[in-house]
């Protein structure tokens, strides 16, 4: 098994990053409950492993997942992580989702007070979590390239946007690396965004890489999810979309039986097989999961098996959409 991931630059004016990053967002109860010290430990894990990428967002559990990884890192020393941040989401007391605010001045705001909860004084890629349908995409990111210019941030980066968005906003300031969702059940990025992000040499730091789970050996046929988990609304994971998306399942888990590997470390070997400029967000909560994702770096597959494996797990036959109706809506990377 790997014991030191390599890296990669990341995008052509990014730093070096591993070849796998950590999502944080499950640490903060967006699966169902996490333990607070089972998630630090996985932080741990993954930065002895030879993870340098850390991804958070200030509105994950409302400021908990930044608490977290302050509480994680306070032994290691800052220059070592990379951290990337979200921002702009609003949310009320009640977990609702209020839309999104990346006006310069809130910007501002919202990296305030993401620094005073990581516990440091800048923030190595800053990004939006959704395009606002409210202000140009040239006025946000004027915005950032300020504090960039002022020491607060060091890179910019984009989340779920389309192609035509890239264009604009790396016009304005070198735009690192678009984050987005990509997994062998969700490939929308390849017909156009994936080449303008290459065109343009922003990298990807994809994340759903498991599909919140569902390439994985964890779920069964008509499973219930606790109300404060991601996929009790999901159409993915509803009743026969479900049932229908784990038949495709099944048919990955004979490869990774043939590959004597987890269906999750296939998903993984994938991603990784699609190009170096594409770096995937492993969202682990615990060591164990964290180690399984490492050992799928070390997976090699020829071009006939990633055929086979494309062929067995089509995209036009999942079931369901990746967000609920009202959140497919606010993508500007689904228009």
């Amino acid at each position: 098994m790997t014991t030191n991931l390599s890296t990669v630059q990341l995008g052509k004016t990014g730093p070096a990053v591993s070849r796998l990053a950590l999502g944080a967002m499950g640490m903060s109860g967006m699966y169902g409950t996490a333990d607070d010290a089972v998630s630090i430990a996985t932080v741990h894990a993954a930065l002895d492993s030879g993870a340098n990428l850390i991804d958070t967002g200030d509105f994950y559990g409302m400021g908990h997942n930044e608490l977290l990884i302050r509480q994680a890192l306070a032994d290691r020393k800052r220059e070592d992580v990379l951290l990337s941040v979200k921002y702009g989401a609003l949310r009320g007391p009640d977990n609702s989702f209020g839309g999104v605010d990346t006006r310069p001045a809130a910007t501002k705001n919202f990296l305030a007070y993401s620094l005073q909860r990581l516990g440091t004084d800048y923030v190595d890629i800053y990004r939006p979590a959704r395009l606002d349908p409210n202000i140009p995409i040239e006025e946000t990111i004027g915005g950032l390239a300020e504090l960039v210019q002022a020491g607060y941030i060091r890179h910019i980066g984009l989340s779920e946007v389309g192609a035509e968005t890239l264009r604009r906003a790396a016009a304005v300031h070198p735009i690192v690396d678009l984050q987005i969702e990509y997994s062998l059940i969700s490939r929308g990025i390849e017909a156009e965004i994936l080449p303008v992000a290459r065109e343009l040499g922003i990298g990807i730091t994809a994340y759903g890489v498991l599909s919140r789970g569902l390439l994985s050996d964890s779920l069964r046929p008509g499973q219930q999810f606790a109300p404060s988990d991601f996929r009790a609304h999901s159409p993915r994971f509803q009743g026969e979309n479900l049932d229908a998306n784990l038949r495709l399942v099944d048919a990955l888990a004979k490869i990774a039986a043939e590959h004597q590997v987890g269906v999750a470390q296939l998903a993984i070997a994938w991603v990784l097989s699609r190009g170096t400029d594409i770096v995937p967000l492993i969202g682990a909560r615990r060591p164990e999961r964290w180690a399984e994702a490492v050992a799928a770096v070390d997976i090699q597959l020829s071009e006939d098996e990633l055929a086979t494996i494309e062929a067995a797990v089509p995209a036009d036959q999942v079931a369901g959409g990746r967000y609920a109706p009202a959140q497919m809506a606010m993508l500007d990377s689904e228009r």
